[in-house]
């Protein structure tokens, strides 16, 4: 499985960004798929997870900002993320586990595949 993210960059408080990540050599019947984020110096935290059925989980910081969703004919997840603020500044990671759940945990050492990660930086 590989994951390419892209779609990080600089923005103001309270704008928008929309991240991408194309996955390859996945089955979405057999896969679970997440976002997570690292700010420096903490640990990588989940953001948002979503399963075969489009069911979504969403850390509490995020819940009414930040919307996970799936383009299945191009194999691609995306995390539109509004409102930004600067405690969203991080490095995103694209993730996935090969376990189909039911609203997917946001547990770092349940998904064995990671992107390389995009820088968000969020500033007044």
């Amino acid at each position: 499985v590989q994951l390419v993210e892209s779609g990080g960059g600089s923005v103001q408080t309270g704008g928008s960004l929309r991240l991408s990540c194309v996955a390859s050599g996945y089955s979405d019947s057999d896969y679970s798929m997440a976002w997570f984020r690292q700010a420096p110096g903490m640990e990588r935290e989940g953001v948002a997870s979503i399963d075969h059925y489009d069911s979504a989980v969403y850390a509490d910081s995020v819940k009414g900002r930040f919307t996970i969703s799936k383009d299945r004919a191009k194999n691609t997840l995306y995390l539109q993320m509004s409102s930004l603020r600067s405690d969203d500044t991080a490095v995103y990671y694209c993730a996935a586990a090969a376990w189909s759940w039911i609203c997917p945990p946001l547990t770092r050492s349940r998904y064995g595949y990671w992107g390389q990660g995009t820088q968000v930086t969020v500033s007044s």
